[in-house]
């Protein structure tokens, strides 16, 4: 039977628990949420990439190919997703396909070629971000990174990561600052927790200018508040965790480009440097 996270009154926190059979932390305070959690963690060894999309708004250019699959300076851009794991030891890689998946799997392989294992999931019928990541749940059991597969991102996974276990999130959202919020999702921070979110606000009723940079470190109990059938994680999961003090934001200063419409990835081709923030000492080794 398909759940429906949004019949839940978010305020009432034990009925979240008792309908998902998990158990929250009900501790709230009325700061943003501190460093608190000093264990040393398992390295971050897993990562999932959302690669099923049809890119219905890059017209001609995908009508063969997956978005994923396009060009971009010299190599399809889900490699650079790729990339971003083998910098910081994420070797274990899984791929949600669905478009023209066949050409991923072709290219990609098992990921030896590329140094690392690789493994996917094809959807039978299109199941959005949430719906693909439920696919993974008995192979997502210890904390992991998500990652949508049109993007370039260069940012430092293991200060976000030692940021995230340091918290006490289930999830983190890496945010980039851009300049015009309008045309995107915005996030309301108090500190580093992420309190709400506005979709395409105008510029006087952004509470930011920061927003969701599509990539993610979540905890895998994150994956049991995800109803069964089509959902997405920003509108099905993050949402619900903003509203029960679980959910924190990473802020970033490296390059991040969205390839998702033509224009853009023009702009992507011409301007991406490479990957320049450098990849520090692997974080179970590395928290103070």
């Amino acid at each position: 039977m398909t759940m429906d996270i949004l019949d839940v009154p978010l305020e009432n926190l034990s009925l979240v628990e008792k309908k998902f059979d998990i158990k929250i932390d009900h501790e709230r305070t009325s700061e943003p949420s501190e460093i608190k959690n000093d264990r040393e963690p398992i390295p971050l060894r897993k990562a999932l990439i959302m690669a099923g999309g049809f890119g219905t708004r890059m017209k001609d250019l995908t009508e063969n190919t997956p978005k994923p699959m396009l060009p971009l300076q010299g190599k399809p851009i889900l490699e650079y997703s790729i990339d971003l794991c083998k910098r910081y030891g994420i070797n274990d890689i899984a791929i949600s396909i669905y478009h023209f998946g066949d050409k991923i799997k072709e290219y990609f392989g098992n990921g030896s070629r590329f140094g690392v294992n690789i493994v996917y999931v094809e959807e039978k019928e299109p199941l959005g971000t949430g719906g693909a990541l439920r696919l993974f749940q008995d192979w997502l059991t210890e904390p992991f990174m998500m990652c949508n597969a049109d993007e370039l991102k260069d940012i430092n996974l293991h200060e976000m990561y030692k940021h995230h276990m340091m918290s006490n999130a289930i999830a983190t959202i890496a945010l980039t600052h851009v300049k015009d919020p309008t045309q995107y999702g915005v996030v309301d921070l108090r500190g580093n927790q992420i309190m709400r979110f506005v979709e395409k606000p105008t510029l006087e009723e952004a509470p930011s200018n920061y927003i969701n940079a599509g990539l993610y470190i979540l905890n895998p109990e994150a994956i049991k508040l995800i109803p069964e059938g089509f959902t997405m994680v920003e509108k099905g999961l993050f949402p619900l965790l903003a509203t029960s003090g679980k959910l924190n934001g990473y802020k970033f200063e490296g390059q991040w480009f969205d390839t998702g419409t033509p224009e853009r990835y023009s702009t992507t081709e011409q301007n991406w440097k490479g990957f320049k923030e450098e990849a520090s000492i692997a974080i179970g080794k590395n928290i103070s």
